[in-house]
């Protein structure tokens, strides 16, 4: 009786030690879990370089604004892959042309903050990748009309956006103003600071869109260039390839384009996507007037897709 009972206890301890280092192994596996989910932020810079110019963050209102747009643009996961994969393919073509009209490379973030690289339209009336109100558009020689919106013409739209950037900081005599201005105005940044006696941005109390404006750009800058800090691994994303493309000027009217795509061995699907500033199915040309129009280039594979394979 005496064997028995010993050999239970022995049984209940060995069950019990079991139970001991399976739990123990439940909350090892816990805390792992937690330690892999735990937010890790990387502290904001004491300072940064914008077009230029090197910002002070170690102002206490500064850098809590500053955290403010880190924080909410960098835990807005999906909008932000989703730019870095569009940067990819959009990038390059941007980075050219300020390059070539000689505005500060930082300024193609702005084309993020403004529509995250895609042809948006805002509730009261901008559009496309740099949000040109109509008037301003026009102003900047961006043509609208029932057949075509240039607004949304990627090279002509992003030249426009860099004549309006050099046009105010020919009147501010400073990039981060300039940047305000893109939301606020020229008249509206000059006012601001009249009225309250300041002489930048970072002393003057704006509205809130604008008072976050610049902030927003800063964040994203910061967040582009060095996303593994935040969680973001561009060499493990499929990032979109920028279009392979010819450009080909259009002299003459075409009627209907989408026989006209079909004509150049293609389909008005794929010459919308390449020129989405083409509105309907024409293109009307009035003498001395022409169009240059992104084609797919000569090499790509144009046969149509067959979903009967």
């Amino acid at each position: 009786m005496r064997h028995i009972f010993i050999c239970l206890s022995l049984t209940l301890m060995v069950a019990c030690q079991n139970n001991e280092t399976k739990e123990k192994k439940e909350e090892a596996k816990h805390q792992e879990v937690v330690a892999a989910s735990a937010v890790v932020f990387p502290a904001l810079p004491q300072s940064m370089e914008f077009a230029g110019t090197t910002i002070n963050l170690q102002d206490e209102d500064l850098r809590e604004r500053l955290d403010r747009e880190v924080l909410m643009t960098a835990y807005y996961q999906s909008a932000w892959i989703g730019a870095i994969k569009r940067a990819n393919r959009y990038f390059p073509e941007i980075e050219r042309i300020l390059k070539e009209e000689g505005v500060p490379n930082d300024f193609k973030y702005l084309a993020i903050i403004e529509s995250n690289l895609q042809q948006a339209i805002s509730p009261v009336g901008a559009q496309g990748f740099w949000q040109f109100m109509p008037a301003t558009a026009k102003l900047y020689g961006l043509q609208m009309n029932d057949e075509i919106d240039e607004r949304l013409n990627i090279e002509k739209s992003t030249h426009a956006a860099c004549q309006y950037l050099k046009d105010a900081h020919s009147t501010l005599n400073d990039w981060v103003m300039t940047t305000a201005s893109y939301n606020r105005g020229v008249g509206g940044v000059i006012d601001d600071m009249e009225w309250q006696k300041t002489e930048h941005y970072f002393d003057t109390y704006q509205n809130s869109e604008t008072g976050r404006y610049v902030f927003r750009l800063l964040a994203t800058k910061l967040i582009y260039e060095n996303p593994e800090a935040y969680g973001f691994y561009p060499d493990k994303m499929e990032l979109y390839e920028p279009f392979r493309v010819q450009k080909v000027v259009v002299e003459e009217s075409i009627p209907n384009l989408a026989l006209w795509s079909n004509d150049q061995g293609f389909n008005i699907k794929i010459l919308r996507k390449l020129n989405p500033w083409l509105k309907t199915t024409k293109l009307t040309i009035k003498a001395g007037k022409k169009f240059t129009l992104l084609l797919p280039a000569a090499s790509e594979n144009l046969k149509p897709y067959n979903a009967y394979k």
